[in-house]
């Protein structure tokens, strides 16, 4: 009772289709299907370029960790 049904959802289609006619609604299509390939490869960009800045940051900690360990080792000869 509240729902649309199908034949509703066809009058409204067929009243946009003469408003706008096919090739309107296609660049239209074509034009909202690019935005979305270009939000996705901007939000995989980002995803990639947080994922090189974290390995390197663990890269930097590792090797001030070795460094650390080095200095240690070099303090443990020399006692």
């Amino acid at each position: 009772m509240g729902g649309i049904s199908i034949w509703q959802l066809l009058i409204i289609a067929l009243i946009v289709v003469l408003l706008f006619g096919t090739k309107k609604l296609r660049s239209l299509g074509g034009d909202l299907g690019g935005a979305v390939k270009g939000f996705k490869n901007a939000m995989s960009s980002e995803e990639e370029k947080k994922a090189l800045e974290d390995s390197a940051a663990e890269k930097k900690a590792e090797s001030t960790d070795t460094a650390e360990k080095k200095a240690e080792s070099k303090d443990k000869e020399q006692a």
